[in-house]
């Protein structure tokens, strides 16, 4: 019996390593591998946001028309949300015409979320969901997390970590 304690720390400690090796990256998505509809939700829009997008934002209301971005971040999300907020900006104003761009705070406190926003100038629709809720229906990982949903209304890629200029182009490329 005494060697059951020391082994199973053993083996919490060792799948935990293992864990650790894995590359965020490279989970899985099953909604993106099965091009699956893109789960639907309606969330409220951040104040700078409704004069122009309403007091809330239903994402079926907006599949149909153009590709959706969806991108997933979080103000403590540092330095990754920081890093790709004015790549995400630049791309959305040189873009807006091919591909709507969704921003998803979550986890958040929405001040922290405001500041964030004023911060990076953030023109693209921002919503605001405090309790992580359509990042668990879309299998989110962590922020940042961006998701590609056709015209069809399907979840076609998947993007852990940060995007860059590339990434954004490479995803615009799966959607034309």
């Amino acid at each position: 019996m005494r060697w059951v304690w020391p082994f199973l720390v053993l083996l919490l400690g060792g799948l935990f390593w293992w864990g650790m090796q894995r590359n965020p990256k490279e989970l899985p998505s099953v909604l993106a591998q099965e091009r699956r509809p893109a789960p639907d939700f309606t969330l409220p829009l951040l104040p700078p946001y409704r004069a122009e997008w309403g007091e809330t934002f239903r994402l079926a209301d907006h599949l149909g028309k153009k590709p959706i971005l969806l991108n997933f971040w979080a103000s403590w999300c540092y330095p990754a949300c920081y890093e790709e907020a004015p790549v995400l900006e630049a791309f959305w104003r040189r873009h807006r015409d091919q591909v709507l761009f969704l921003g998803v705070n979550t986890q958040d406190k929405e001040a922290d979320a405001l500041r964030f926003v004023a911060q990076f100038g953030l023109t693209f629709p921002q919503v605001y969901d405090p309790r992580g809720r359509v990042g668990v229906d879309y299998g989110m990982y962590g922020v940042p997390e961006t998701f590609l949903i056709d015209r069809e209304g399907r979840v076609v890629k998947r993007h852990a970590g940060a995007v860059d200029e590339g990434t954004l182009e490479a995803l615009l490329q799966e959607v034309r």
